[in-house]
């Protein structure tokens, strides 16, 4: 009998290759207009295709936040579990969002702030809940450490994620021009304020 190639890892490499060019068109022109037309012709596959992997483009955009999510999860969990000290891993963490948001602004800016389809708004709101539980986490650290003053956790951690992403949205608007240097100072600034919420006015633990 002629051998059979297994039809499963064809399959799933067809999958990613159409994730892989939705996520380049949605990086410059943003979600709404992304067409699952642009994407089939950019990933080699037939409109019909597309649909026989994603029910639909909200859920084909939903897709894309969830794996770009996961990329910058990881980043951020390697940070916060390093041995510096935890203010240090604290404000790196915030600096490398914000860094690595201005290497890809289109992308950042669809990914926080651009107007989408319920389902990818539900993807972002469980991204920012686990961001928000890694710096919930580095604000116990620090508190049990003396290096932070006490304050509530969950809240601390809701302001600082949503201190820097409300920050970041007019700097990533497409119709606003950033040169690397300002996204780095940006990027430092949201830092530098995101410690400072956690350390008294004398610059130490309260």
């Amino acid at each position: 009998m002629p051998e059979t190639t297994p039809k499963q890892p064809r399959k799933a490499g067809k999958r990613e290759a159409i994730l892989s060019a939705a996520r380049g068109i949605v990086s410059e022109v943003g979600f709404q207009e992304t067409s699952i037309a642009a994407v089939a012709a950019a990933s080699g596959v037939s409109t019909g295709s597309v649909y026989s992997y994603f029910a639909s483009k909200a859920e084909l955009m939903a897709e894309i936040v969830a794996a770009v999510s996961a990329r910058e999860l990881a980043v951020l969990r390697e940070i916060a579990s390093s041995d510096a000290p935890v203010a240090e891993r604290l404000t790196a963490a915030v600096e490398a969002f914000a860094r690595r948001a201005f290497a890809n602004r289109r992308l950042a800016w669809s990914m926080i702030a651009e107007p989408a389809d319920p389902a990818v708004d539900a993807t972002r709101l469980d991204y920012r809940r686990e961001i928000a539980g890694i710096f919930r986490a580095l604000v116990v650290e620090g508190g049990e450490q003396g290096a932070f003053r006490s304050v509530d956790p969950d809240a601390a951690a809701a302001m600082i994620v949503g201190g820097f992403m409300e920050a970041l949205i007019g700097p990533l608007s497409p119709e606003r021009p950033i040169t690397p240097e300002r996204g780095r100072e940006i990027a430092a600034a949201l830092a530098d304020l995101s410690l400072a919420a956690l350390i008294s006015r004398e610059g130490q633990a309260a």
